[in-house]
């Protein structure tokens, strides 16, 4: 199972994009509900190595399960 970036958690620190050896995190599509950049995971790519967990300095902004409605692809 992947992990989430919570959409309106994330404030585009991007520390995991370097840190992810699948290169699964991608920038999001404009800002979120916050007005920061965010980052999302490709739920397909990911292969549950929670290095992304590890190194987020955002509290709660990635989760340790696949939770599709946390998180979008391109801003709403």
């Amino acid at each position: 199972m992947a992990h989430t970036i919570v959409t309106d958690v994330c404030e585009g620190a991007a520390d995991c994009v370097d840190a992810c050896p699948v290169a699964c995190i991608t920038p999001g599509n404009g800002k979120n509900t916050k007005g920061t950049e965010y980052y999302w995971i490709d739920f397909e790519t990911c292969i549950n190595c929670s290095v992304c967990l590890q190194i987020c300095p955002i509290e709660g902004a990635i989760l340790p399960e696949e939770r599709s409605e946390l998180q979008r692809p391109t801003h709403r």
